[in-house]
């Protein structure tokens, strides 16, 4: 055993009982220091156990499901034999084929893949790679992924992970784990020996299952900790939001939420006398979206910005502003055809972020050096996702309308209000695209000293725009009718897709790097294709109804000539 884990092993009972009753909020409430942040050690264990498994709970060989903070100190305690427990993910096939692992199994045990050469050597090109700022293929990225995990695992096996004991002076000095021998470099032996004292009673009422004492004794230790540092140690305010909000799942209740909201109001759409039906559906959209809002309310407060600085954030934010132009529109025209755009691309977005978090983790992390003057990230930023929030919302109506050329060509030709709504949608895009592009140029200047380097974020930015405000300006110039625009707000916002997650997760290259991640190709590569083939049957199906028309009208007049 290393020295912390041997030190918490005093006087523990050599029989473990079921921790699986224990009440763990107290526990979770201790602030730990993780990756440059101090945060609830809830939030550290649900982002470990996601992390290494890509789930928030995790169930084991015998069945027995264990929650994040059980596993946290069951693995910390070694109360169970953690490390061959199949509970590492590698999901990448290629990487399981090169290292001679069951293709159709996900999760692999730490002692069979820390004992892997192969994994090894691919993961230590990888880091060489990445030192010399060269590129990665894919096979490297996971594996260094997959041994990141590793690493992370060995740590909180260890206990190294465990940094509960603040610094004395500044908030930037690291922590240190809850050894006697170690902490002497911030404090004496009688400064920690209270809280060393309840550590030790804390970890022993968990191996025996005393959920009293594990309570009283975690709280007391939250006390004697915070009293070593009270200017470092977080406010129990702010743990106790964290802890709230982790446990509040506010986007996960707006997921259920949405998709009731746009059943009722479809089947409301099919019925002559759905004026209840779509009452409810509106009810249940405005619920969803307080849900949705709390939850990046709750997230700004924590993390003292906009919620914008990675993937997972935009998505949340872009598709929460997807349904409130939604419900914006449908206030001013009166019709539900918004709430029928909005509602199901917002809950495809919040299914995506929710079903990969390895991908789009939910982590909220330190800011990078230049996101950290929060007047333009919030001013840039915020700008720009909401206009892919309004072309998410034009593409979602777009698909209607196709889908209804694709039934009716006739009937949907001749429905003005529709194209005019999809119109004012594709406006609202491009002015906040518009603006969002100029102020990202200031920005650029104030942060790298140049308004425009064709930075590839910027290329694609500019790209997006340029398709968006052909669009308009050719539907105003006649060069094609209210068809061509609905098929411009489909084919469009793939350049919009590849601005927000092609130029992150498929270039990987760029001064936007605060935003890279590896992940989701074939999932976006499936939706692209599928698309534009849907997009394709609609325009066959337009032009075969046009020249259906044309050959019934030339029909006629020599009916009418003869």
């Amino acid at each position: 055993m290393t020295t912390v884990v041997s030190v918490l092993a005093q006087n523990r009972p050599i029989e473990f009982a079921d921790t699986g009753g224990l009440d763990f909020k107290p526990f979770g409430l201790l602030a730990i220091q993780d990756n440059g942040r101090r945060k609830p050690i809830d939030t550290f264990a649900k982002q470990t156990l996601v992390r290494l498994t890509g789930r928030s709970a995790y169930a084991d060989k015998a069945g027995r499901k264990w929650t994040a903070n059980d596993f946290l100190l069951s693995a910390l305690l070694e109360t169970h034999d953690w490390k061959n427990e199949p509970m590492v993910l590698v999901s990448f096939g290629k990487l399981k084929e090169q290292l001679g692992l069951e293709k159709t199994q996900r999760r692999f045990s730490f002692a069979q893949l820390s004992g892997s050469a192969e994994l090894q050597r691919i993961a230590n090109e990888a880091r060489a790679l990445k030192q010399a700022e060269k590129p990665l293929e894919r096979l490297q990225q996971e594996a260094l992924s997959v041994s990141d995990r590793l690493a992370l695992l060995a740590h909180v096996m260890d206990g190294s992970a465990f940094l509960i004991v603040p610094a004395p002076k500044s908030e930037t000095d690291p922590w240190l784990v809850p050894d006697p021998g170690g902490v002497a470099e911030y404090y004496s032996q009688s400064q920690f020996e209270t809280a060393f004292s309840q550590l030790q009673a804390m970890v022993n009422a968990y191996a025996r299952g005393d959920s009293l004492q594990f309570s009283r004794a975690a709280n007391q230790l939250r006390q004697n900790l915070r009293a070593l540092s009270p200017t470092i140690y977080p406010t129990e305010s702010k743990l106790r939001l964290e802890y709230f909000y982790n446990h509040f799942e506010g986007f996960y209740r707006a997921i259920w939420l949405y998709g009731l909201a746009f059943v009722a109001l479809l089947i409301s759409q099919g019925r002559k006398r759905g004026r209840a039906l779509r009452t409810i559906g509106i009810a249940l959209a405005v619920s969803a979206l307080a849900f949705h809002a709390t939850g990046i309310v709750l997230r700004c407060m924590i993390a003292g910005r906009p919620p914008v600085t990675n993937m997972y954030e935009s998505i949340i934010w872009v598709s929460f502003a997807a349904s409130f132009f939604g419900m914006i529109f449908f206030a001013r025209y009166r019709t539900p055809i918004y709430l029928l755009a909005s509602l199901p691309a917002t809950l495809v977005a919040l299914l995506l972020v929710h079903q990969m978090p390895i991908a789009m983790p939910a982590s909220i992390d330190p800011l990078v050096p230049v996101l950290r003057d929060n007047f333009w990230l919030t001013i840039h930023v915020l700008t720009i996702t909401l206009s892919y929030a309004a072309f998410l919302l034009a593409c979602a109506f777009g698909h209607i309308l196709l889908f209804r050329y694709a039934r009716n060509p006739l009937g949907a030709r001749a429905d003005a209000p529709m194209h005019f709504w999809l119109y004012r949608v594709l406006q609202l895009g491009v002015l906040l695209l518009a603006a969002g592009t100029i102020l990202g140029g200031v920005w650029a200047n104030y942060s790298w000293g140049r308004f425009w380097g064709w930075d590839p974020k910027e290329t694609w930015a500019l790209i997006a725009l340029l398709c968006y405000i052909t669009t308009l300006h050719g539907r105003l110039a006649g060069w094609w009718t209210e068809f061509g625009l609905v098929v411009a707000s489909v084919v469009c916002f793939l350049a919009v897709l590849m601005a927000w997650y092609g130029v992150n997760f498929v270039l990987g290259k760029g001064l936007h790097s605060y935003g890279f991640g590896i992940g989701g190709e074939t999932y976006v590569g499936t939706f692209v294709i599928a698309d534009l083939l849907f997009v394709a049957f609609a325009i066959w199906r337009y032009r075969s109804s046009k020249r259906a028309s044309a050959e019934a009208e030339t029909g006629v007049e020599r009916v009418v000539v003869s």
